[in-house]
């Protein structure tokens, strides 16, 4: 083989991408052989070729057979400054671009995020999901992002992707004002709008943002918690109903036990009304007062021949609650020491439960001593 067959063989004849690579953009392997014109340029669908002159970006061929001449190579022949009909081999850097979708591109929050709600105050949230992307236009993203990498693939750029997401997903949320607790239903809604709001940052590095998707927002264990206990209360419902249902289980469970008799039943009931009541204040902001069965002054006084409440004895620590305000009174009360109305003088059997007249020796319902 002579010297001139030598030289012939090393120029480049064809020039294609097979990509059997991950890579976004490939450096064709020319090094330093010339190609030669009338070279032979493939460029398959979902890709880009394009040809660099010392640093400077010439040429961009998209999908289609190419056969190299100086008609489609029109910047390149002014850098060069060929003459029409040029025939000789040149040297120009080849790369291709896959233009098509790249999906399942993983994004998510490093740190939590500080954010304002209404309900709750301050709190730090963490979020995650996916995306897609492509390059949509070659010679501006070989501009912006590639500079002179032989490879470039989209782990490269990640980094850069989730910081700008994140950015931009915090401040929607912040925007939009959606309560905490509703916005796992709107999911939908807030990845078209990031979507929509993070298009222009991936348009001026020459690509385009294909989807975009929030897979969940997670809440400190704190304000989960917070939640859970709120869901308990909304559980319970009506407070009116809730004292109801106490204060027939309390029966109930007094009727279970026969060594308590009505007695038992009797402390159950008082302390399922005192519960509620308590329950309603704390849930009233506690600025009102219990509901009195005496309002405007003595019952008597204002109902002479209405009976007197009688008073409820709690059995676990042998004491009376007031009639006015439920407060517990000692042995030797005679007034409440929380409001100041008289000890009544009202008691019931410890036998039968029923009312015993003041100065009753024996039980009227049962003839038990008193």
């Amino acid at each position: 083989m002579g010297l001139f067959s030598f030289i012939k063989g090393q120029f480049i004849e064809v020039i294609e991408w097979m990509e059997d690579t991950d890579s976004i953009v490939y450096h064709f392997p020319a090094y330093d052989n010339a190609i030669k014109m009338g070279a032979q340029l493939t460029v398959r669908e979902g890709q880009a070729a394009i040809f660099v002159n010392e640093g400077q970006i010439a040429d961009v061929f998209g999908p289609g057979k190419y056969e190299l001449s100086t008609q489609n190579m029109p910047v390149l022949t002014a850098l060069k400054s060929w003459k029409y009909a040029f025939n000789s081999p040149f040297k120009a850097d080849v790369y291709f671009v896959n233009t098509t979708n790249i999906t399942d591109q993983k994004w998510g929050t490093t740190n939590p995020v500080i954010m304002r709600d209404k309900e709750f105050g301050m709190v730090r949230a963490r979020g995650f999901g996916n995306y897609s992307f492509k390059v949509k236009d070659p010679a501006v993203f070989m501009r912006e992002i590639f500079g002179s990498h032989e490879e470039f693939n989209s782990g490269q750029i990640s980094g850069f992707f989730k910081t700008m997401i994140v950015s931009g997903v915090s401040d929607l949320l912040a925007e939009s004002g959606i309560p905490i607790i509703d916005l796992a239903t709107h999911y939908d809604e807030l990845s078209s709008q990031a979507g929509a709001k993070l298009q222009p940052n991936f348009a001026a590095i020459g690509l385009a943002l294909t989807g975009f998707f929030i897979e969940n927002i997670s809440l400190p264990e704190e304000v989960e918690k917070m939640i859970d206990r709120r869901s308990s209360m909304n559980i319970a419902g009506n407070l009116d109903q809730y004292m109801k249902y106490q204060t027939a289980e309390s029966i109930r469970e007094a009727a279970n036990n026969s060594s308590g008799g009505l007695a038992g039943a009797g402390a159950g009931l008082g302390a399922g009304m005192a519960m509620g009541q308590m329950i309603n204040q704390m849930m009233t902001g506690g600025g009102q007062q219990p509901i009195s069965t005496n309002p405007g002054g003595d019952a008597q006084a204002h109902n002479p021949n209405q009976a007197p409440t009688p008073t409820v004895p709690d059995q676990d620590r042998n004491i009376e609650l007031c009639g006015k305000c439920n407060h517990p009174l000692n042995a030797n009360d005679k007034f409440c020491s929380e409001c100041g109305t008289a000890r009544p003088e009202n008691r019931i059997c410890h036998e039968c439960g029923s009312a015993l007249t003041p100065g009753a020796k024996f039980c009227s319902g049962c003839g038990t001593k008193s």
